[in-house]
């Protein structure tokens, strides 16, 4: 007898190789993805303007960091003395002004070098809420804990996000014309919406990302939201919270990823990584044995197996300190 459905991600043709350069944005689901990445040595810029929720308001961070453009002196305000951007995530807040404009310029220009030539951008959208400064057509990408008089929020139609998407990847494509994208839907439900909006939002999410993979060979969808709720289905694979995903979760979830959108060298990396990883982890009962100190040579075999491919010299240089201090 079989207790659930599991979900078979079809693989795609856009693979993602060892070497490549990877952009994550979005949800806090983009932060997950993004540090398994890192993880497993891939080069990557990790939600580099903070957690950002809606379509517009990605859309215009990549806009400012394609363009090397800065946010206007409008969208500056405080709170409290805290002093933030309406188009950053609070991460970004400071006591003084002048801090958190070096900080989101320096988040701009870092950016503008990596999406230059990046070879992948993950997309995760989390809300098709929009918060909008009352009596303007400016949406903001956190409120920032400021009255929500100061807001009217609505729904963003899938037209406009759509159309928000198309005018950034025609711009990029005539910068960048081989980036590819991978666009998913965060599977961490909004309750603050309440359930019933929740499910009309990411309703909104889900059928703009359709569009956009049937309309571009180069843009994929990948179904986070649906391993989450469908696949795995039970309150056992979410934090205490009830919300987000746990950390096995999670795991399955990219385990998923890897097999659909990795290329086969890719995946033998990502596979004999978590093994050297384990490794790396291991402390022995007796450190100066000459079993142990076979052992920290053989994880130095592995390591020497992939350098030059990835970046291992900060894991050599940890084996070898541990074979002269077992030495010693």
């Amino acid at each position: 007898m079989e207790w659930r459905t599991e979900l078979q991600v079809k693989p795609v043709k856009n693979k993602i190789s060892l070497g490549h350069t990877i952009f994550t944005i979005g949800s806090c689901f983009s932060d997950e993805i993004g540090h398994l990445l890192l993880q497993n040595k891939f080069t990557v810029s990790k939600n580099p303007f903070g957690t950002i929720y809606n379509p517009l308001s990605i859309h215009q961070l990549l806009h400012f960091g394609l363009d090397n453009q800065f946010p206007k002196k409008d969208t500056y305000s405080t709170n409290k003395e805290i002093h933030f951007n309406y188009h950053f995530h609070s991460s970004f807040s400071s006591l003084s002004k002048d801090d958190l404009k070096d900080k989101v310029e320096k988040s701009i220009g870092d950016s503008h070098s990596f999406l230059k030539s990046a070879d992948r951008i993950i997309i995760t959208y989390g809300t098709a809420f929009g918060h909008y400064l009352r009596g303007t057509t400016n949406v903001v990408a956190n409120c920032h804990k400021m009255p929500s008089i100061n807001f009217d929020k609505s729904y963003i139609d899938q037209s406009t996000i759509v159309q928000s998407f198309q005018e950034f990847y025609n711009k990029i494509k005539s910068i960048n014309p081989s980036v590819k994208f991978v666009v998913t839907v965060s599977p961490v439900r909004h309750l603050k919406d309440t359930l019933e909006s929740n499910a009309v939002s990411k309703s909104l999410l889900r059928v703009s990302c359709e569009s956009l993979a049937n309309a571009y060979t180069d843009v994929d969808y990948f179904p986070a939201y649906e391993i989450m709720l469908d696949d795995l289905r039970d309150y056992r694979f979410y934090k205490s919270d009830l919300l987000h995903p746990s950390d096995d979760a999670v795991g399955y979830i990219w385990e998923k990823f890897v097999n659909a959108y990795f290329d086969e060298p890719a995946k033998k990396f990502i596979a004999d990584w978590k093994k050297i990883t384990n490794d790396l982890a291991h402390r022995p009962f007796q450190p100066r044995s000459e079993g142990h100190v076979k052992f920290l040579k053989s994880i130095l075999d592995e390591l020497d197996k992939w350098e030059g491919a990835v970046d291992v010299n900060r894991e050599r240089s940890e084996v070898l300190q541990r074979i002269r201090q077992s030495s010693e």
